[in-house]
């Protein structure tokens, strides 16, 4: 497989590194995915069944609850990894973000977020746990800019990540409950970028 080029980290002697340079680790995952995928395509199709359809939600400190509705599509490919099995799939969701009573006099409550992160899933004892981990980052957009009495997001447009602890059931493994972490920021290309973390539960299904 091709290697793809990386962004290289800017140095001086007694400069510390630009307030820009985290945005630089998200264009290199970007290129290296891109430049991987031909590669991943030729491997066999994943045993892992991620056409489902799900619903998310949870709260970030301070008060702002979220509701998610989403797709997971998947990659054609599998890999295995250590005593594993690594898959990937597309997260496509729309939220609803709510901040009422956490937010200055005037300020709207309330906030419509789209995001789309490609995602890795590994899966242990070669794929037959039915314990799994994940974890992505893509990107996101808000209906305006995230305002609340703690936080003020300067962009619109943010990066969104995740890392989740999973668990599949039933006959065919067709249902899913998973712990997730989510963030949003934009990772340092405008201040002020305090970025929002929220815990969720999701569950999900094949469709």
């Amino acid at each position: 497989m091709r290697t793809a080029s990386c962004p290289k980290r800017p140095t001086s002697s007694g400069t510390a590194p630009p307030r820009w340079w985290p945005a630089n680790w998200v264009a290199c995952a970007v290129c290296c995915l891109g430049v991987g995928w031909p590669a991943l395509a030729q491997d066999v199709a994943t045993r892992e069944d991620f056409r489902r359809w799900y619903v998310e939600a949870g709260v970030a400190r301070g008060g702002t609850w979220t509701a998610s509705l989403g797709l997971n599509l998947p990659w054609t490919f599998e890999r295995a990894l250590f005593d594993g099995q690594l898959t990937g799939h597309w997260d496509a969701y729309i939220s609803q973000w709510s901040a009422r009573n956490a937010t200055p006099a005037g300020v709207r409550e309330a906030w419509t977020q789209l995001a789309l992160v490609p995602t890795l899933r590994f899966r242990f004892d070669q794929g037959r746990s039915p314990w799994f981990i994940e974890g992505g980052i893509g990107l996101s957009v808000l209906d305006s800019r995230y305002q609340t009495r703690r936080k003020t997001f300067s962009t619109q447009f943010n990066f969104a990540d995740h890392q989740a602890l999973g668990w599949s059931f039933g006959e065919r493994r067709q249902h899913e409950v998973l712990l997730i972490l989510r963030h949003a920021s934009n990772a340092g290309i405008k201040k002020p970028n305090p970025g929002e973390n929220f815990l969720q539960v999701r569950y999900s299904k094949v469709f």
